[in-house]
């Protein structure tokens, strides 16, 4: 019996060390200035939102207890307007530019590097997602040369041996054989000193940020930088200028996924992502395929802290089928270090955006929760026994909305 206590005692610890190891302190603070990059300028014809703006206690709680949460912004988007908008961002600037208006991606940045991707497939610089990275200089004598694009799209280039989170030491951005951090390294530095005649290894999935790196390169590459503009300019109009910041280190400059956008511009993202989505666009059909090309990622992770350790699928640098929910259910999960999140409901319309100093807010109350009283819907309509429509209504409490049968 004592045996019994005793493990399972260690098997507490033991979770409980782990979901700490994930809700910490960990933060960022360096400046969007302190890098070169690449400006993408405002549009003069930016989404106006719209709002009907209620309070949410779970929400509020979390932002009167922000010296331990980290939470710096949070917006919730639903029926065509924000209900939600609470934020307390930390008042410095650099040189008289409150960081305010510029509010770091991180890993969130992935993403919209996969979003640029199909743009360039769409403006015809990329024939498709199985297009073959041939013809490079950058990546010749790489395991990455000849490569199919879906495959770097799915972090599933087979490239575990070397860099990212599959094999110890589980770390995006760290070359396994010296422990050094590439993220700020030029590609062409990377792939002249670390990858030459490396071998390609089982496909399989390994987060890396390198996968990434070689993403954004090759498609400025094929398409040239003025791909920024078409897509965050022209297309998501954007009402405030954003950016990608450049490598420091190595021989030449490389463009890096890290971007850099206000709160409401994050929104404005999330929310043309949506409406491409259920748009019958040749975007629209890039976001489908990715969905539709998406693989297990059989990591063994399962943290309720962020959309990105809490999901079974990747596909297309984007988190998909969130554990608890039904299956079917198509919500775009986007995530950042710190605990920055995008979770775009396709099914309801439904957008969430958190910024983040550090990750130690309650996401499965905030994030999950805020989306999960919906989760019996699905894209295919009613599902109520007498075959009815489901009813919107507001929960007790008048915190959110909950679907019921009328009986």
């Amino acid at each position: 019996m004592k045996k019994i206590i005793l493990l399972v005692l260690v098997l507490q610890l033991t979770a409980f060390s782990a979901l700490s190891a994930i809700q910490n302190k960990n933060t960022w603070d360096y400046p969007l200035f302190i890098f070169d990059r690449y400006e993408i300028n405002g549009s003069q014809d930016f989404y106006q939102f719209e709002s009907d703006l209620r309070k949410d206690n779970d929400v509020v709680d979390e932002f009167n207890n922000q010296s331990e949460t980290g939470i710096i912004s949070y917006l919730l988007f639903e029926d065509n307007k924000i209900v939600i908008d609470e934020s307390d961002i930390p008042d410095f600037d650099h040189d008289g530019v409150k960081i305010e208006r510029y509010l770091p991606s991180h890993s969130m940045g992935k993403s919209l590097v996969s979003y640029i991707t199909g743009h360039a497939i769409c403006e015809g610089y990329i024939e498709s997602v199985d297009e073959r990275l041939t013809g490079w200089d950058v990546i010749q004598n790489t395991l990455y040369e000849d490569q199919v694009l879906i495959n770097l799209l799915n972090m599933s280039a087979g490239d575990q041996e070397y860099i990212g989170e599959r094999l110890d030491p589980q770390v995006d951005n760290q070359w396994k054989a010296t422990g050094k951090n590439l993220n700020m390294t030029s590609l062409e530095t990377i792939m002249n000193s670390y990858m030459q005649n490396t071998n390609k290894g089982r496909d399989l999935y390994n987060y890396s940020a390198l996968t990434t790196h070689v993403i954004f390169n090759y498609v400025l590459h094929k398409s040239g930088d003025d791909i920024l503009d078409k897509v965050f300019t022209d297309h998501v109009k954007v009402k405030n200028n954003v950016y990608f910041t450049k490598t420091q280190k190595g021989i030449g400059q490389s463009a890096r996924y890290s971007f850099y956008a206000d709160r409401y511009d994050y929104l404005r993202i999330a929310k043309t992502i949506m409406n491409d989505w259920h748009s019958d666009t040749c975007i629209g059909d890039y976001l489908r395929t990715v969905y539709d090309r998406r693989i297990v990622k059989a990591d063994d992770i399962k943290y309720p802290v962020s959309v990105g350790l809490y999901t079974q699928k990747y596909g297309g640098q984007f988190h998909f089928d969130i554990y608890g929910f039904k299956r079917g259910r198509k919500i775009i999960g986007i995530d950042g270090f710190a605990g920055q999140q995008i979770l775009i409901d396709l099914d309801n319309k439904k957008i969430i955006v958190v910024n983040s100093m550090y990750r130690n807010y309650d996401w499965k109350k905030i994030v999950f929760d805020k989306l999960s009283p919906s989760n019996i819907q699905s894209s295919n309509g009613s599902q109520c026994p007498d075959g009815s429509e489901l009813k919107k209504t507001v929960s007790d409490d008048g915190s959110y909305y909950v679907y019921k049968c009328s009986s």
